[in-house]
């Protein structure tokens, strides 16, 4: 076999020096010996994917700047998207808290689509009813707010008195240095948007944004478990299966749970509240009390306005400083015992979001969709509180958004 190749490349070199050069000519020694290649004795055995020798030499890393890219992205899509997320939002808050009641009514034999017509329509004869009757003194209240406003002031015009007499002082003072007797120079205001207007938007954006919200919870309410159906249905294992049915029941039950507990107690502390101020002599106490279930919605923040505005009404109201500062104290009393005993009783530790994470979150959706967005702050933080609970990976989440329990406040007290 080795005579025969080197035969073979004597015969190629023999061609090549009789032939022309040329740089395409292969350089061969006809002199060396060559050993000829072993045929392969078995196919390559695959490459082990455990092996360390055959592992990939880069690995696909996720980089701070594109990190930071995808959150900006993120919020400049939740702020320039807001006309358009904060209905479906409502919607879906307003399904989660009414769907228990489509399935009760489905037991009784109702159709779906029968009963979202009744609630969406019996919630829209509700809501239109009450704005109804509240808007006359509503608008009175409103129409007269500047004069409310001086006759507050001219009643605590004894605690006023030092501040203004500082803040004359200091401009006297300023106009002094800065002018040298030279004329002020004319300052011109240009009028910005009313206050309805800030809250609410334009009024055709208000009554879109409402036409959405209606039609978007019918459809969600008379689809019933579309979504569910066919999440079920593209998923490719059956444990994976049993595990979202199993997911979205607790989770919708439970955020049905505590809308329904949040919007009971506000309600109720509505009532209590227009049954002291009636029983005080104020006038359109069932105003009040409505505001107040309302604002309740957002912590901290609207407690402080109705506070403020309570304070306002009864000094322009009652001719008593004493009898006009039970309307605020009365407000400040039950809205203590509701924050410190009603609620916690009925919620639970389970359904109690941290203080600091409601703030936290308060003031992202508010800078971001501004009151719509106060309104949906809570029950946006519940609603992740509890999906993060039901799911193991998202459980540290969960957990960091929820109160300290006993065990913790023991444990703290100990060391």
């Amino acid at each position: 076999m080795a005579t025969r190749t080197e035969g073979v490349i004597a015969e190629i070199a023999a061609q090549a020096a009789s032939a022309p050069e040329s740089v395409l000519a292969p350089d061969l020694d006809p002199t060396e010996a060559i050993e000829p290649v072993a045929p392969p004795s078995s196919r390559a055995a695959p490459a082990d994917p455990d092996d360390p020798r055959h592992a990939a030499p880069f690995r696909r890393t996720h980089s701070p700047g594109i990190t930071i890219l995808s959150v900006l992205a993120l919020l400049y899509t939740l702020y320039f998207a807001r006309d358009f997320l904060i209905p479906i939002l409502y919607a879906v808050l307003l399904n989660l808290l009414l769907s228990p009641v489509v399935r009760a009514l489905l037991r009784w034999r109702i159709p779906p689509p029968l009963s979202a017509a009744v609630l969406v329509l019996g919630l829209l004869a509700a809501l239109g009813g009450g704005a109804y009757a509240l808007a006359g003194p509503a608008q009175r209240w409103i129409g007269a707010a500047p004069r409310s406003l001086a006759r507050a002031e001219s009643k605590l015009h004894d605690l006023v008195r030092p501040v203004q007499q500082v803040s004359t002082t200091v401009e006297r003072a300023a106009g002094a240095v800065g002018t040298d007797g030279a004329k002020p120079p004319q300052v011109v205001v240009a009028a910005g948007p009313s206050l309805s207007s800030r809250i609410f938007g334009t009024t055709e954006r208000l009554a879109a944004a409402i036409l959405e919200i209606v039609i978007l919870l019918y459809f969600l309410l008379a689809g019933g478990d579309l979504f569910l159906q066919k999440l079920i249905k593209v998923l490719p294992d059956f444990g994976y299966k049993i595990k979202a049915v199993e997911i979205a029941r607790r989770t919708e039950a439970a955020v049905s749970a505590f809308l329904t507990t949040a919007l009971f107690v506000n309600v109720a502390e509505g009532i209590v509240l227009t049954g002291a101020l009636w029983l005080l002599g104020m006038p359109n106490a069932p105003l009040w009390g409505v505001m107040v279930a309302l604002f309740e919605f957002i912590p901290y923040l609207g407690a402080i306005a109705a506070l403020v505005i309570l304070t306002i009404t009864g000094l322009t109201t009652f001719d008593g400083v004493g009898r006009a500062l039970l309307v605020p104290g009365s407000f400040l009393l039950i809205n203590l015992i509701q924050a410190n005993v009603v609620s916690p009783l009925l919620l639970g530790h389970r359904l109690t979001l941290n203080p600091v994470a409601i703030f936290v979150g308060l003031a992202f959706f508010f800078w971001i969709w501004g009151v719509p967005g106060a309104f949906l702050a809570v029950p946006l933080l519940a609603t992740m509180k509890i999906f993060c609970d039901h799911i193991d990976s998202l459980a540290a989440l969960g957990e960091f958004l929820g109160q300290r329990d006993s065990a913790e406040r023991r444990l703290v007290i100990r060391r």
